[in-house]
């Protein structure tokens, strides 16, 4: 009788431990590569870094996240990486609409159904911003120095080519008649010491992308492309906080654009590790220092997942590839 007790007590403990086996969710087995299809400095580095720096102090999750800068060819070098790392789910990426994009303007041979949506972390605006050195204190006052100067007298600054900052910059002279010429730079970093220097006379960044030197009071938001002001009304400026900028609509400049945040995994990866991401991201929107960051960096705070998040993909898949062959941007 002990010895058929003893059976069937390491019998259910086996059953026991194979069931909480069987039922243990799925988590990274080895350092997990965060790829970033953008350059240093500008605002998908910035989150893809913020996102790393919240995992590790709040230990989300038990692997390390090495964010990866793979921007060349206009993020084309991230996403073939993804589109190749079939069923690795080790691996994730920061998408921008450079998804949509850079298919669209190079002909490489990506899509985003090539790869796994996870969820979509944010929409980020983009501002109209000026030299505060500059006269111009409206955007309606800079557009009209724009045409008064002639055509492509004055320069734009952007990050990329045929990507959203430049899609913008055609949209904005399409809605007022003015020209510029247009400038790429590898980043939005970058694009935003260019105006600090006077090197160029505007831009189109993110606001994350120039929040320290607006607070420095090197830079001027003159309106954001947004159907609505941004909701944040804490000062960020000594004047000024996000909720203050106008809608470039509202400042005659009839033209809007908002700019995806998602996070995708490679190709053939399971629903059960697709989960555990979607709730990592999940644990990442409830801390504080995002809740900071989305203030600071005035993002508008959308999340989805699953089907929701499909459907707004195909929607604007669609709505970029108008967009770029209204402006002659797609490949040949």
């Amino acid at each position: 009788m002990k010895l058929k007790g003893a059976l069937l007590s390491a019998a259910l403990a086996l059953g026991v431990t194979g069931a909480s086996t069987a039922y243990a969710a799925w988590e990274p087995t080895k350092p997990v590569e965060f790829i970033i299809p953008a350059g240093p400095g500008g605002g998908a580095d910035q989150m893809a870094r913020m996102i790393q720096g919240i995992i590790t102090k709040n230990n989300l999750m038990k692997q390390a996240i090495i964010p990866v800068n793979k921007g060349a060819g206009a993020g084309a070098e991230g996403f073939l990486a993804m589109k190749e790392a079939k069923g690795d789910p080790n691996k994730i990426v920061i998408t921008l609409s450079n998804l949509f994009t850079t298919p669209l303007a190079t002909g490489v041979p990506f899509s985003w159904q090539d790869i796994t949506p996870v969820a979509m972390l944010a929409l980020d605006q983009f501002v109209l911003w000026d030299n505060a050195e500059k006269p111009y204190k409206t955007a309606k006052e800079y557009i009209d120095a724009a045409k008064a100067a002639g055509p492509g007298k004055f320069k734009m600054g952007g990050t990329g080519s045929k990507s959203e900052d430049q899609i913008i910059t055609v949209a904005i002279e399409k809605a007022t008649g003015a020209k510029f010429t247009y400038l790429p730079f590898k980043g939005g970093g970058d694009v935003a010491v260019q105006l600090v220097g006077n090197h160029i006379d505007s831009s189109v960044n993110n606001p994350i992308e120039a929040v320290a030197q607006w607070r420095a009071g090197k830079l001027r938001a003159l309106c954001v492309f947004d159907d609505t002001r941004m909701p944040y009304k804490e000062k960020i400026t000594p004047t000024q906080s996000w909720n203050d900028i106008p809608t470039c609509k509202e400042a005659g400049v009839a033209t809007d654009y908002v700019m995806l945040r998602g996070i995708f995994m490679a190709p053939g990866v399971t629903q059960e590790q697709v989960d555990f991401y979607v709730n990592l991201f999940k644990k990442v929107r409830e801390t504080p220092e995002w809740k900071k960051f989305m203030a600071d960096g005035a993002f508008n705070q959308t999340f989805m997942t699953g089907k929701e998040f499909r459907n707004w993909l195909t929607l604007n898949e669609a709505l970029h590839k108008q967009l770029m062959s209204e402006a002659g941007f797609l490949a040949k």
